[in-house]
């Protein structure tokens, strides 16, 4: 497999060229370097390790800190895919110049190659300002779990004709700002490919349908590690949680029947001279 990195312009160019677009998230070094080896194009390290990994209700909590920890342990495992680091909550909020510094930690502490952030027309300034400072950055619309509550829930968006018209509007003007890409969560599907066809930049979806330039999932829904509920739009390719369960409990009982450790996992020494020890 080549492993040259991937780069804006070719992800410019599959779009060009109507080629799919492959993103996948990862937390740690190695889901990392699973979804690398795998070819997949892009790396999410989203916010959502909030909830998939550290067990908090949302995304809200999740701190500057943790998410420079978990892409530092990412790009440690990838050569090959393009690394984008989710901005979290309120550290873009604020104001502009704290926007641009926390993006810069993304890159110059972390190694990621952009960053992503939630929200729309209103957002372009903030977005703006950081691509200015030499950051690309990922735009993402629709349901924006940071801000879920301001949306009444975990809900699909741009279901009526003002808001679809709103989401189109932010499309563009993200676009405008600067955005290399966008990511659309939780939207129609005939709006989702109505503003994929509009755009200059590719548009990833998650719950938007087919017709966008590429698509994302959590790893830990894709592959059944994440137990507390699986949205409509996921598609379960494995099943790993009763598995590892179930190898947990073989080596509970084993170790409490002596089964385990065998004679094949011992490292062994003369009786004669374990007499010596003293």
């Amino acid at each position: 497999m080549d492993r040259k990195k991937v780069t804006l312009a070719e992800l410019m160019q599959k779009k060009e060229n109507g080629q799919k677009i492959t993103m996948m998230t990862a937390y740690d070094y190695p889901t990392g370097s699973l979804v690398d080896q795998a070819g997949i194009d892009t790396i999410l390290v989203g916010d959502s390790l909030g909830m998939v990994v550290l067990g908090y209700d949302s995304t809200v909590p999740v701190t500057m800190d943790e998410m420079i920890h978990h892409c530092k342990a990412v790009r440690r495992g990838v050569e090959r895919a393009f690394i984008i680091g989710d901005m979290p909550f309120m550290s873009y909020q604020v104001n502009i110049e704290k926007a641009v510094e926390n993006a810069g930690r993304f890159i110059k502490e972390a190694g990621c190659d952009s960053v992503k952030l939630e929200g729309g027309s209103a957002m372009a300034p903030v977005l703006s300002a950081i691509v200015k400072a030499g950051i690309p950055v990922c735009a993402h619309i629709g349901l924006t779990p940071q801000t879920a509550t301001m949306l009444s829930g975990f809900k699909v968006q741009g279901k009526d004709v003002e808001s679809a018209r709103k989401l189109s509007e932010s499309a563009r003007d993200l676009e405008a700002a600067g955005a290399f890409m966008i990511v659309m969560e939780c939207i129609p599907d005939l709006l989702a490919a109505k503003i994929t066809k509009e755009l200059r930049i590719p548009t990833i979806g998650i719950g938007a349908g087919k017709e966008c330039d590429g698509q994302v999932l959590v790893y830990h829904d894709l592959v059944g590690l994440f137990e507390r509920f699986t949205p409509k739009f996921v598609k379960q390719y494995l099943n790993l949680s009763p598995r590892i369960k179930t190898a947990l409990i073989q080596f509970k009982t084993e170790v409490e029947n002596g089964s385990f450790p065998g004679p094949e996992h011992t490292f062994t020494m003369k009786e004669e001279e374990t007499g010596k020890i003293e």
